[in-house]
């Protein structure tokens, strides 16, 4: 994943910073930076950097084998800090409208249903997602076996009622109908058949969204996690308890997710007591 992001930076770079057709050892700081510049105006400050890192490494590449003969690397990077961006967790009447409004009669309506509502509900990323099998549901005991990429370890969430009939629904209906050998939980709906990839999930998001007529600027199915951190916080679940869930390895990347709206912020304002008179001058 990581050389195919560097490859399609890199791609873009020589493509569209480059002058002309000059070859690579002309060119010069001032044609990274316009390309810097260029990309700054249509990605956020935060992919920026990736940007620039990846440049970074292709210019000290380039030197170092002699193609460039001035090092080019000493590159600016956009400066980020955290908790900058503004709440990324959705209203949850926001969420429930959007999983309600799946028609389950429709083409992939039960799968596209099930996978939204544990990404709601549970806070499972897209590879955890796609990663399910039928076997990682366990229905005597109403418990989902979950393989957590990142932390590269099983979570076993216990399945509320309403999750067990959706999921049964889904697999009696759906899933058990496709003559398939493939084990995964959720599949392809189009050719070629076979599981569904992780970034098929955004696609689905973006597709559910639009057809429920929803103003979500930001369409990325990530927001979902985001939601179901905000939800338990609010709740009073600890932050330890919350990453536990999301697969963190640190506190750090939980509280990327727990934003406070500004709503809950007036709820903990202190009030500024009046003026009053004292002696040696008025004070608030």
């Amino acid at each position: 994943s990581a050389r195919e992001h560097h490859a399609a930076t890199i791609a873009d770079f020589l493509a569209r910073g480059l002058p002309g057709d000059i070859a690579l050892d002309a060119l010069t700081l001032d044609d990274v930076e316009r390309y810097v510049a260029l990309r700054s105006r249509e990605v956020s400050r935060a992919s920026l950097q990736h940007v620039v890192a990846h440049i970074r490494c292709f210019l000290r590449f380039c030197h170092e084998q002699g193609a460039i003969r001035t090092r080019l690397d000493g590159i600016d990077t956009p400066r980020t800090y955290r908790g900058e961006l503004p709440p990324q967790a959705l209203p949850w009447s926001t969420v429930q409208t959007l999983i309600r409004s799946i028609d389950l009669h429709s083409k992939s309506g039960r799968r596209d249903r099930c996978i939204l509502h544990l990404m709601a509900h549970y806070g499972l990323r897209p590879s955890e997602i796609v990663s399910l099998r039928l076997d990682s549901i366990n229905w005597d005991s109403a418990l989902l076996h979950v393989k957590q990429c990142k932390t590269r370890s099983e979570l076993v969430l216990p399945l509320a009622p309403q999750t067990v009939q959706l999921l049964r629904g889904y697999v009696q209906r759906d899933r058990t109908a496709l003559d398939t050998p493939h084990p995964q939980l959720f599949l392809r709906a189009r050719c070629p058949d076979g599981p569904l990839q992780r970034f098929g999930v955004n696609d689905l998001f973006k597709k559910r969204v639009m057809a429920a007529k929803l103003d979500l600027p930001g369409q990325n199915v990530y927001r979902l996690r985001h939601t179901f951190a905000m939800r338990l916080l609010t709740q009073g679940v600890g932050i330890k308890a919350i990453g536990d869930l999301l697969g963190h390895h640190s506190l750090e990347s939980t509280c990327n997710y727990l934003r406070l709206q500004v709503d809950m912020l007036r709820g903990v304002a202190i009030e500024v007591p009046q003026a009053i008179d004292r002696q040696g001058g008025r004070h608030v």
